[in-house]
């Protein structure tokens, strides 16, 4: 299998994952995304529609219906008062610290197979890709 069929089956896999991980909390994939996005801090909208690559319109309607199942919440941003920013409510943050927990755990066990060298290796050669890709970083190293 050639590269470029490894990395697009492998996006297939994980959003399989990110699927099963979001029906199990009862959201949408790009909610638990935008819930993943928003675990360090608020974002304003457009920084949010750069790191989930969603048009403006996508966005708000995403964001609209997380608000409304009251997950987030839009809050002024204190830099420019016309501008809104995004972030966690207290169940959301709950929530969101569940999902990612449990997309976390789903993940990991996908190499299972591979040796910890493997894995090592594995894990370079990805992180190489995505940084010299500059993709935002909407999922993280958990905190130990």
């Amino acid at each position: 299998m050639g590269v470029v069929t490894a990395l697009v089956r492998s996006a297939f896999l994980v959003n399989a994952v990110y699927a099963e991980a979001s029906r199990t909390y009862g959201i949408t994939p790009q909610q638990g995304q935008l819930l993943c996005v928003l675990m360090p801090q608020p974002y304003g909208m457009s920084e949010l529609g750069d790191m989930l690559g969603l048009a403006k319109s996508s966005l708000t309607g995403l964001v609209d219906r997380t608000v409304q199942r009251g997950l987030v919440r839009r809050e002024g941003d204190p830099r420019d008062r016309r501008a809104v920013r995004v972030g966690l409510t207290e169940e959301g943050e709950r929530l969101a610290h569940d999902f990612y927990e449990e997309t976390w755990r789903r993940v990991e066990t996908l190499p299972a197979r591979l040796t910890a060298n493997e894995r090592d290796r594995l894990a370079a050669l990805l992180a190489r890709v995505v940084l010299d890709n500059k993709v935002p970083e909407v999922f993280t190293e958990p905190e130990v």
